[in-house]
């Protein structure tokens, strides 16, 4: 029996950066395995220039991408997600809509590279941050043994892998 592909969702506020760039490294990365979707509970309805920059600079799919909101799967006839990971902290403190079929969830949040000030150069360099923590975490996700995990454990790595390095608000240990 083939390995069944899921759908996973990445979901922010704006979906202008993270979620974006979430998508565009699950599509590339996931290895056939998974379907990638964003969205944002606010979107703004543009991507931002450095997202785009970036994901091409470093070789992933762009095409396609757009800002939306995440009232797009929650209808009925959306695709049915198995996934669904807030990657900023706003969106996981919001009411999400109910999603069709019950997904898996957990917060992945790193810092909006959106919203670094500075000089081009500096603005970069924190999307090309988020991609790497991002792309770590949808590389250790999409090695998981997804079938042969029970509910709880798959939860439990879930959100071991949103505590990683590069979440919001962590600190690295000091040895």
């Amino acid at each position: 029996m083939p390995d069944p592909i899921y759908n996973v969702l990445f979901l922010c506020t704006g979906n202008t950066a993270r979620s974006i760039i979430a998508e565009s490294v699950m599509r590339r990365d996931g290895g056939g395995r998974f379907r990638a979707f964003s969205a944002g509970s606010h979107p703004k309805g543009v991507i931002n220039p450095f997202a785009l920059k970036v994901l091409e600079d470093y070789g992933f799919p762009t095409e396609g991408l757009r800002s939306k909101s995440w009232s797009e799967f929650a209808t009925p006839d959306a695709p049915q997600m198995d996934f669904v990971f807030t990657v900023c902290d706003n969106a996981a403190g919001e009411v999400c809509p109910l999603w069709p079929g019950q997904p898996m969830t957990a917060h992945w949040g790193i810092e909006d590279p959106a919203a670094v000030e500075g000089t081009d150069l500096e603005k970069e360099r924190a999307f090309v941050l988020a991609l790497r923590y991002l792309k770590n975490r949808i590389n250790i996700f999409g090695a998981l043994p997804i079938r042969s995990l029970d509910q709880v454990a798959l939860g439990n790595r879930l959100r071991d892998i949103g505590r990683m390095e590069g979440a919001s608000g962590h600190k690295p240990e000091v040895a």
